[in-house]
């Protein structure tokens, strides 16, 4: 039985090292700690890259879709280890495979981000992610990433 892990946007910054504009997660639906998080982005009219990104058909960049699935596994990586973002290791993107784009997001749309580990090894996670709208799926990708310590200067 899945566990009721639904997250506010309060919660969510405790367990993201994101800020404005670059945090791309609003709520979490529900999560199970080791298996997956189900995650809502909603895209206003009002977000900073709208301007630069034809602004005569605003469309939200897939790169920031992505960015979001893989904030979804960044809050459920932290979630599952039972820690939290700190100043001494970023959750690094370690790859990105079969990215696929199948439809456009607009202002006024509501992500839906489903966000699946795959697999845990040797410090690397694996997530299969998919993003939708109106239960429609608009991009999915296979991610990797990897927390890494900072090293000092």
């Amino acid at each position: 039985m899945a566990e009721n892990t639904a997250m506010d946007i309060h919660e969510i910054l405790n367990h993201l090292p994101h800020r404005y504009p670059f945090v791309l997660i609003d709520r979490v639906i529900s999560m199970e700690l080791g298996k997956e998080i189900y995650a809502i982005k909603n895209v206003s009219i009002n977000e900073p890259f709208f301007p630069g990104h034809f602004p005569y058909y605003p469309v939200m960049p897939g790169v920031l879709i992505v960015e979001a699935m893989a904030q979804a596994a960044a809050i459920l990586s932290f979630k599952t280890m039972d820690t939290k973002p700190s100043d001494d290791s970023v959750y690094y993107f370690a790859g990105i495979d079969s990215a696929r784009f199948k439809k456009p997001v607009f202002p006024g749309d509501q992500l839906i981000i489903h966000v699946k580990i795959d697999r845990v090894l040797k410090g690397i996670w694996k997530y299969i992610a998919v993003a939708k709208v109106n239960d429609e799926i608009v991009a999915e990708a296979s991610m990797m990433c990897i927390l890494k310590p900072i090293k000092k200067k």
